[in-house]
């Protein structure tokens, strides 16, 4: 494999705020292909003459063993902003056997598929593209007016924008002040978890405590508990600095990358906070990812969202809230809480199962056009009768996602295969028929 890289578009400053923020503006644009002579000895470098000629500069190029075509090579190539790309994509399409376009540039752009991570590395190009806090507060944030707040805020903020796939998550000193806003909280919580939470929440609750230094007296760090998913279902946390886009936030579920924040809420009020803080992912989330069937659930709905349209976007965004922020399910025919957004709220984890919410099965063609608040209760929640119902809902819904081609996470290279061909389906068949020969011949040995 080849693979070569260039220094990514530099950050910027923004106006009023302190803390970092990448050019929105910088595009990604990706162009996988497949020459149509076999094994031709230097035909990459023909090709990229192409790109010299119309002035586009690259700034990664992989070349690889083709999954489509034996005995072909398949390149991929990340473009700079600029140059006469459009004249590159025409010459390619005519001299190529395969040809893909992955760009964030896809608005109006009919053969273009939107832009998504293809390896688990490539989360770092958006992990910096936050639209709202990280340092900078609204003026009607608990710790707008606070210096010392929004200090510690940038501290945070810093650690997130100069992490990299791959390094260990920097532990944190939390101060006293902090360490006593989280024990307010972690109190409150825990004295409803055993009657309102869901069994898997209960489930996992205990080993956190054992395993992550779940206390009162003690925020856990997140390198702990990220250790702690891999090894209980593939999931990791990764460092962010405040709120994602929609599609970014969801195309790490797919390669079961959870994007936590690492600060905590103001202590002036310790039962409130305008947006996801360490409460709300460690107390809220995390439980929940350490359960295998969550964890595919959630995989489920990052997976539907990759080279989706922006309107199912939007669709699968509103369906991840009203099940892994808001949602209720059925147990033993009570209700009980599983969404984070109840987990780590002291009042709405009462409010939701008291009666006076109005509650609707879960189903996603409905569920995901219905508009919700997002600073005050919700009016409407959906119940779900168990994970792996609302798991083949999800999957049933994500068939009807406008995509010339299937997405498959391979767990070995931790990276995307875009399926759009016979043998790529004839592989993974010849795979899936393994698996069951292993599961057979292990039937057999438990019936000995």
């Amino acid at each position: 494999m080849i693979i070569v890289m260039v220094p990514m578009c530099q950050p910027k400053l923004i106006y009023g705020g302190n803390y970092i923020k990448e050019d929105r503006n910088s595009a990604f644009t990706c162009l996988i292909f497949s020459p149509k002579e076999e094994d031709e000895v230097g035909s990459l470098g023909k090709y990229l003459q192409l790109f010299v000629k119309h002035k586009v500069n690259l700034l990664h190029i992989e070349s690889r063993s083709s999954l489509r075509q034996p005995n072909n090579y398949e390149f991929m190539v990340d473009c700079a902003p600029g140059g006469n790309i459009a004249s590159v994509i025409e010459a390619l399409q005519d001299q190529c056997s395969y040809f893909s376009i992955i760009s964030s540039d896809h608005k109006d752009n009919m053969n273009t598929v939107p832009w998504f991570p293809r390896r688990i590395r490539d989360l770092d190009k958006f992990a910096n593209q936050i639209l709202s806090y990280g340092a900078e507060l609204d003026s009607d944030h608990p710790g707008f007016t606070d210096p010392v707040y929004r200090k510690r805020r940038k501290f945070f903020a810093d650690i997130a924008y100069h992490y990299k796939h791959g390094q260990p998550i920097p532990k944190v000193e939390y101060t006293p002040e902090e360490i006593a806003t989280w024990g307010v909280i972690f109190k409150n919580l825990t004295k409803l978890y055993p009657k309102n939470a869901c069994r898997e929440h209960n489930h996992v609750f205990p080993l956190l405590i054992e395993n992550c230094g779940y206390r009162e007296d003690n925020i856990p760090q997140l390198e702990d508990i990220s250790n702690f998913l891999k090894d209980s279902t593939g999931f990791t946390l990764r460092p962010v600095a405040g709120l994602l886009s929609s599609r970014d936030f969801l195309a790490g579920l797919a390669f079961r990358v959870f994007h936590s924040t690492q600060y905590i809420r103001h202590s002036s009020k310790p039962l409130y906070t305008p947006e996801p803080d360490v409460c709300h992912e460690i107390l809220g989330h995390v439980p929940l990812l350490a359960d295998p069937s969550f964890a595919q659930f959630s995989q489920v709905i990052g997976l539907a969202s990759l080279g989706a349209p922006d309107e199912y976007i939007e669709k699968l965004a509103t369906c991840f809230w009203f099940t892994v922020e808001y949602g209720i399910c059925r147990q033993n025919g009570e209700l009980k809480a599983y969404g984070a957004g109840l987990l780590s709220s002291f009042g709405e984890l009462e409010y939701c199962l008291s009666g006076k919410p109005e509650l609707r099965p879960f189903d996603p063609p409905k569920t995901s056009l219905q508009k919700y608040p997002i600073t005050e209760y919700q009016p409407i929640y959906f119940v779900a009768e168990d994970f792996d119902d609302a798991k083949q809902k999800m999957i049933k819904f994500a068939q009807n996602i406008p995509r010339k081609f299937g997405v498959r996470y391979d767990a070995y290279t931790q990276s995307i295969s875009i399926i759009d061909s016979k043998q790529q389906v004839e592989a993974l068949v010849n795979n899936v028929n393994q698996e069951v020969q292993i599961l057979t011949d292990a039937l057999k040995k438990l019936h000995h």
